[in-house]
């Protein structure tokens, strides 16, 4: 099968799950007679305290700051310097493309700091890897907590779910299974590399990329400012949870352990590969509300989408604003030069 259709299918079947997900979210939700879902949802946002969401627009954009200057700290020591004001803009362009293709921001954040500042997007790559790690250990960190706190609440709510592993063995099966499965698509794009000279040569660069963005680390000048960033930045993911649950009257009475709660099972939502978290986040988080704290099923399906549908905007708006800048720049340094 051609590479294109291949592309081609995957996408199908990426959009085709959000959409699904989305759908069967909104089939929870239930109006009275002669009542739109679509008014019901705009009734949602009307009703919401604007105050709190344009917080929760600064807030997102102070977090996205601090990355792009924590992103261009990590750089410095591969020997490509890049300014905080282009690191910005690639960050913003970054989420952008996430919204459309999963997971292709980290690429293309690369991609656009090499149009700015001639950084090799290899090496950009390695330096973005070594982020997400830091980042997925945040995010296990964040969990453990939400589970430290509310861990009778959340342990009922995994019961509730269709995937589910009972006893020590249904877990260690599943836990060789995810092994093996690994070892084979280890073992498979190794020997397909060896046999297609152009996916070698990137996966070489990549490794190398890597490797020296491991190195980064390790020779930064600032290592507890570069942590004290990493910190800063996931307490104002959980600021930005909380501004949107006090902006609404349903669920501002929750109290801030709920919304620990609820950031945790947001961001392993968001985490799934799908467009923005798109579907996943419309399925789970409704679900973590009506089970975990009792919201009817409406007002909690309600909330999940004017939630997203608010910060999926701000992400376009800041993107696409980002996107602009950096064209007009990239095209006034090729008539410059």
């Amino acid at each position: 099968m051609p590479s294109a259709i291949k592309t081609a299918v995957q996408y199908l079947f990426i959009f085709g799950l959000t959409a699904l997900l989305i759908w069967f979210s909104l089939s929870t939700l239930h109006v009275k007679e002669g009542e739109n879902k679509w008014q019901y949802l705009y009734h949602t946002w009307q009703a919401a305290d604007k105050g709190w969401l344009l917080a929760m627009a600064g807030i997102f954009m102070l977090g996205q700051a601090i990355r792009a200057e924590r992103w261009r700290m990590l750089m410095e020591p591969t020997g490509y310097k890049a300014t905080f004001y282009h690191s910005f803009l690639a960050t913003l362009i970054g989420y952008l493309v996430n919204l459309v293709i999963p997971r292709g921001g980290e690429v293309s954040r690369c991609y656009y700091l090499y149009k700015l500042n001639k950084s090799p997007v290899e090496i950009s790559f390695g330096t973005v890897v070594i982020e997400r790690i830091i980042d997925l250990l945040c995010l296990v960190i964040l969990v453990a907590l939400s589970f430290a706190v509310e861990s009778e609440k959340l342990f009922a709510f995994i019961s509730t779910l269709p995937i589910q592993a009972n006893g020590l063995s249904g877990k260690l099966l599943i836990v060789a299974v995810v092994l093996i499965f690994l070892l084979v698509a280890g073992f498979f794009v190794s020997w397909y590399a060896k046999r297609n000279q152009k996916l070698g040569d990137f996966l070489q660069r990549t490794w190398l990329g890597f490797k020296q963005g491991l190195a980064a680390i390790f020779k930064l000048e600032r290592k507890f400012l570069f942590i004290g960033y990493s910190v800063a930045i996931w307490t104002l993911y959980f600021l930005m949870s909380y501004c949107v649950v006090m902006a609404f009257k349903e669920t501002s009475v929750l109290g801030i352990t709920a919304v620990l709660s609820l950031f945790a099972i947001g961001a392993i939502a968001m985490a799934a590969p799908l467009p923005g978290g798109a579907g996943s986040y419309h399925t789970l988080v409704p679900a973590g509300l009506v089970f975990l704290y009792a919201i009817p099923q409406s007002d909690a399906v309600a909330f999940t989408f004017v939630f997203h549908a608010w910060q999926t905007l701000i992400m376009i708006v800041s993107g696409a604003i980002a996107l602009v800048v950096t064209s007009w720049i990239v095209k006034k340094k090729s008539v410059a030069g």
